[in-house]
């Protein structure tokens, strides 16, 4: 059993991405794991539970809606929030049946993110 401390998960395959999100949750003081791809991701599930995950659509290999649907179906008590830089109307449409708390669209406003964290992590909301 996961005794670590509660994290959000940041899965995108873009490492300047990755980096600026990890940025953001140290500022606000969240514990945060960020991984390259949705495969690495879900590999660390047997190991690691986040609060939160943080998930880019669009990456090669697993897509962020696969891997949504493989959270949903293994960890379902982990929110999910959708990120993208490719909107589109069928894609958001596609993530509703496993109810993400937040579709957001790249490139986001940090405040925007922060909140749809707190929903998942209201604990680690600053005062």
């Amino acid at each position: 059993m996961d005794t670590s401390p509660p994290f959000v998960a940041i899965v995108d395959d873009e490492e300047a991405v990755r980096r600026a999100l990890l940025r953001l949750m140290r500022s606000v003081g969240v514990p945060a794991r960020a991984y390259a791809s949705g495969a690495a991701f879900l590999a660390d599930l047997a190991t690691y539970r986040p609060r939160c995950a943080v998930l880019d659509l669009h990456m090669p290999g697993m897509s962020g809606l696969a891997v949504q649907a493989s959270l949903a179906a293994l960890a379902p008590e982990v929110g999910v929030i959708i990120m993208t830089g490719q909107h589109s109307a069928e894609v958001e449409a596609e993530a509703q049946p496993h109810a993400p708390l937040a579709y957001l669209l790249k490139p986001m406003n940090d405040q925007l993110l922060l909140d749809a964290l707190a929903s998942a992590c209201a604990a680690w909301r600053q005062p």
